[in-house]
Formats: C-alpha cells, structure tokens, sequence
C-alpha cells in the first residue's frame, strides 16, 4: 500500500533497478510531444561518458542507476519523472493558502529596545509578523511597543511560560481584536524531549500547557507549536522531523482532547513549524507530505480536515560562520521552496545569524527575500506550482510513507514520551552519522567551506548571540577558527596548463581545513622545485601522471633530502605515477581526515 490517507503504511522504497521506464516513450511535455527512451538514454549515456561517470562498455539504460540519488532516508529520487510514478498514488496534501505567505521577520537578542527598533523597521518594510526568540527575561512589552497587535501576528520561539504569559497580557491589552495567527506558542514537548529550558511554577507540565492553550483560544489566537526544526535542528532527515512533528501533534491531540477541547479545536489552536532547507525538492516534498499526514492523523482522530498551518523556517543547520555570504543563496533556494510547498509563514534566517546578532542589513535582505519572491518572481501567482510534477508527487508519496513509518515507530515506543524521544535520538544519530561522512568526503560539498574557501576573507562583526544545534560544516569551521602554523609546500610540476588541475583542488582542499598553501610556480625539473623549495615539513607534488612517471621520484628524493618529512601526492600514487609518498588526495578522500593529518604533520 502507497497510500497514508487509506491507513498505516508498508512496504520498502524502489530499487534503483526498479526505477527503469517500461519501453515506449518519455512523455515530458504532453502528447504532442514525446521522445524515445532508449534515445533519452543514449544521448544521456554520451555525456556521462565525456564526464567519466559510466564506462564506455555499459550499456546506456545504465544512465538511471547513475543518476539516481538516494536520500539520508533511503528514498531513491530517479533523474526524470514519468506518468508512470503516479500509478496508483494519492496526490494529496496540496496547499490550502492562496496568494503571498506571511512574512515572518525573525528577531533575535536580549536587548529589548533594539529589538523593538529592528521590530518596526521590518514592519515598515515588508515583513507582515514577528517571529520572537528573545533571551530569558526580556521585557516582550517593551520589544513589542508600537505594534499593532491586531494588524500584526506575534509568534515566540520556544519560550518558557513567563514569555507565553507576557504575551498573552498584551494580547488582551490591545483595544481591538488582536490578530488571530498570534500564536503564545506553548511547545513543552521540545522542553521536555530535548532538555531545554521549562519554567517550573508548581503546576504540571501538561496542566500548563492546556491552561495557555485555553487562554488563547478565548484570546482568538493560536495556543500551540509542533516544532520540527526542534529536530532538524539535531540533525534529522525530512521524515524523522515529519514523523516527529505527527507524534507530538497526535500527543497534544490527547492532552487537549483530555481536557474537554474537541479534535477540531485542539487542531484549530496548533500551528506547526517546518525547516526548509536548499534542497529544493525534498523540501517542497516535506510540506505536501506533512499536510498530507496530519489530514490522516485527524481522520483517524474522528476530527474534520482542519488544514494544518505550517510556518517554515529556513534551515539554521545548513548556514556557515565562513563565507556567509552563501547564505543569501542557501536561503533563497530555501524560501523558495517554502512558497512553493505552500508555506503559511516563511521566516528567511539573516544570513549573518552564524557570525552573532544579526544587523539591520541582515534583517532586510531576509525579509526582501520573500517579498522578491511574491512580488517580482511571482511565486504565490499559482496555488501549487509543484502540483502534477511526476518527480514531485511521488517524492511526496515517498516521503509520507517514510513519515508514517517512523510516527509508527515512535507509537510503538509508546507514543511521545521519554523512551520513544530516545529511540528518535539514536536514529537521528544515525541520520547525523550519514550524512558526516557525506561532507567528510564531500560528496555533499559545502560551498565555502568544504569547497571554494577562501582563507583571506574578512568576516563581518556582529555582537555575540547564538543558539545551540548541528550546524552542517562545523567540523571544517573548527580547523578555520584555529589554522595551521605552517603552509604546505605545493611542488607544482610543469608548466601551469599542466599542473593547474591537480594544483586547484589541493590547494582548495588544505584550504578547507585551514591549511595554506606556497606553490612553486611552473617549474621544468628537479632543480626548479626545489630552488623553490623554502623547508616546509609538508609538501604536495602537483602534476600530471606523465610527470609523476617520468621525474617524480627523483622530485620525492629530492625534497625529503632538503628537508620534507611528510609527502603528499595530488593524485592516487602506483607504479604509473608515484609510490614513494606518505599520503595523497584525490576525489572522494575523506577530507576530515586527510586535513587531521595534514595539520597534525604540521604541528610536529
């Protein structure tokens, strides 16, 4: 069964053999308008080869299993979709939201006054609410002064129940109706689940939790968060934060439902929240299937389809301290497909969040971000631009499956709970595990950290502030924040034509972790690189393998004889380049590792 709307799910996700089209046509376009398979694949196959990455013996429907990527939750994603992928799949989950989505300005700090300026400013300026995640004891009256709550929804990220009640003070204080997508944001399943802060006043966690709930729907506001970037935010695939947020969903259902609220109220006063990440599809995805499930929870709840209302943020794991004007980009990507997934809210992260406080600076191009994307790009023009996408709709099938089965997991741990949220820790570590050792080896690059660095850039100051989680190239940034003492020798042989390859990608790799580089310029023998030589411990050699066969081990000689202690080969050494070498970098090297030992050399 394919199909969460009928039930619990079953069943594994296709083999990349699997994913082979039946013999006939790619209907890319429509009926007018076909194309040959078999020609597909070998017009396909021409380009790989040219790139090395199907062997000139293959045969050409090789091309599918080549260009067939796999999710870090084992779903397969083939190069094209087909009419074929929507065989027997629902296409629900579709968005309810027509038009532009809220804007959602984040602000962030423990300076009430500024964040009432920056507040303002961004109201004035695009931004239609607030997103507030303020440090404990900020005085939420002061940050809030001169806006109109009525016109102007207020969310809080993970507060404790002093700021839920503040809030809700000056929610009842506004002289008119205060906006109904305010939100007091009682979230005590991340508290509990992950450690952080709960306030503890005498009542039981629960009791409280309901009696904000109940307060805000006799304000007419939203009570509640279901917080998925609380597990995104650890490092979690999509259908661990999709099966995540359906549990503690399913658990605030019974608690409130405990209390007297029927199905329908109890969702009505939920708002759950979202990351979005720069991989595009799989976020689009992530939000059709979370609407998709949560309309199954309900029925299976006795309720009504209440559409459930996503506020997603742009992924905080993904942004870098280095290079951090790749952010924008990242974001962008991300913000995207927030809009076109059929977000409520979108809240675009400033891109200089990783660097401390962001600045007024930070603060516009985040919020300009949406509002380019609603008025210029036109974004919003279409309800569910994704809608009908082969490869779309079935990611989405294959996501709700993937999330179903991991809620039933956690419903087999015993619902939301201590022992389940420990079972979702130990998959999450596995998820973690994966993709660290995709970024070790850079089969998922980083642009600007593990790819692209650029060791003499100056990185804007911003005032200290910052909030736990897995940032995705922290490994790398750790060696950036404290480089090498020593550059390493790169032994350039052969003219630049000649060596410029290899030359680039060590150079670009010792960058990343740190790790300088003096290169020898075009040199012709021997003796050229070692006049250039300066006693570096390590060096590189960077060539071609002719070069390496014909002068390299004489180079090698050469070198530890002056002094080198540790030799690199940019390549794979053996008997047709060079052998005698100490270590070597080529593509698909653990990077992380590789960079321990560089710098490890270089600290002796």
């Amino acid at each position: 069964m394919t199909d969460p709307d009928a039930g619990p799910v079953d069943g594994g996700l296709a083999e990349p053999e699997e994913l082979l089209p039946e013999e006939g046509s790619l209907r890319l376009v429509g009926d007018g308008d076909t194309y040959d398979v078999r020609a597909w694949e070998a017009a396909t196959a021409a380009v790989l080869r040219k790139a090395r990455r199907l062997g000139e013996d293959a045969p050409d429907s090789d091309v599918w299993a080549a260009l067939t990527r796999t999710t870090l939750d084992g779903i397969d994603v083939a190069p094209i979709g087909q009419p074929a992928d929507l065989d027997g799949l629902a296409t629900s989950g579709r968005p309810s939201r027509a038009g532009g989505w809220d804007v959602r300005s984040s602000l962030v700090g423990g300076d009430a006054a500024a964040v009432n300026e920056a507040a303002l400013v961004d109201l004035d300026n695009g931004a239609t609410s607030l997103h507030l995640d303020l440090d404990h004891g900020t005085d939420l009256a002061v940050a809030l002064r001169g806006v109109l709550l009525d016109l102007a929804p207020v969310t809080l990220d993970r507060p404790g129940a002093e700021a839920s009640e503040a809030l809700a003070r000056l929610l009842e204080d506004t002289p008119d109706d205060p906006h109904p997508l305010s939100n007091l944001s009682a979230d005590p399943a991340t508290a509990l689940a992950f450690g952080e802060r709960v306030d503890d006043d005498g009542t039981t966690v629960e009791a409280a939790f309901v009696a904000t709930v109940r307060r805000a729907q006799a304000l007419g506001v939203l009570g509640a968060v279901v917080d998925g970037t609380a597990l995104h935010d650890r490092g979690a695939s999509d259908a661990q934060e999709l099966g995540w947020t359906m549990a503690v969903g399913v658990h605030y259902l019974r608690v409130l439902t405990d209390a007297g609220l029927s199905v329908d109220e109890a969702a009505g006063l939920v708002e759950f929240r979202y990351a979005a990440t720069d991989e595009q599809f799989p976020t689009i995805a992530k939000l059709r299937a979370a609407r998709r499930l949560w309309s199954r929870v309900l029925g299976a709840s006795g309720g009504s389809d209440v559409p459930q209302r996503q506020h997603v943020v742009t992924s905080r794991a993904m942004m870098s301290t280095y290079d951090p004007w790749v952010n924008m980009l990242r974001s962008t990507v991300a913000a995207f497909a927030a809009g076109v997934g059929g977000a409520d809210a979108v809240t675009v992260v400033p891109f200089d969040e990783r660097l401390g406080e962001p600045d007024a600076f930070g603060r516009r191009i985040a919020r300009n971000t949406s509002s380019l994307l609603i008025e210029e790009s036109h974004v919003a023009a279409v309800t569910d631009p994704a809608g009908g996408s082969y490869a779309v709709e079935k990611l989405t099938d294959d996501l709700a499956i993937a999330g179903w089965a991991e809620l039933g997991r956690i419903e087999s741990d015993g619902g939301f709970g201590e022992q389940s949220s420990a079972g979702v820790e130990a998959r999450v570590a596995e998820v973690r595990a994966a993709r660290d050792a995709g970024i070790a080896d850079r089969s998922r690059p980083l642009t600007g950290i593990s790819e692209y660095p650029n060791l003499g850039e100056a990185l804007p100051e911003r005032a200290p502030w910052g909030r736990a989680g897995v940032h995705y190239g922290q490994a790398y940034e750790d060696m950036r924040a404290e480089p090498a003492s020593q550059p390493v020798f790169l032994a350039t042989m052969g003219t630049v034509a000649a060596h410029t390859a290899r030359a680039t990608f060590a150079t670009n790799l010792f960058a990343a972790g740190g790790v300088a580089v003096e290169a020898a310029g075009p040199t012709g023998s021997v003796d050229d690189v070692t006049a250039a030589y300066a006693g570096q411990a390590v060096v590189c050699l960077a060539g071609t393998d002719a070069a390496y066969a014909e002068w390299g081990a004489d180079l090698v000689a050469a070198l530890r004889a002056a002094g080198a202690s540790y030799v690199v080969l940019a390549g794979k050494p053996g008997e047709r380049t060079v052998s005698d070498v100490d270590d070597s970098c080529a593509m698909g090297v653990d990077a992380l590792g590789f960079l321990g030992r560089i710098r490890e050399e270089l600290s002796t």
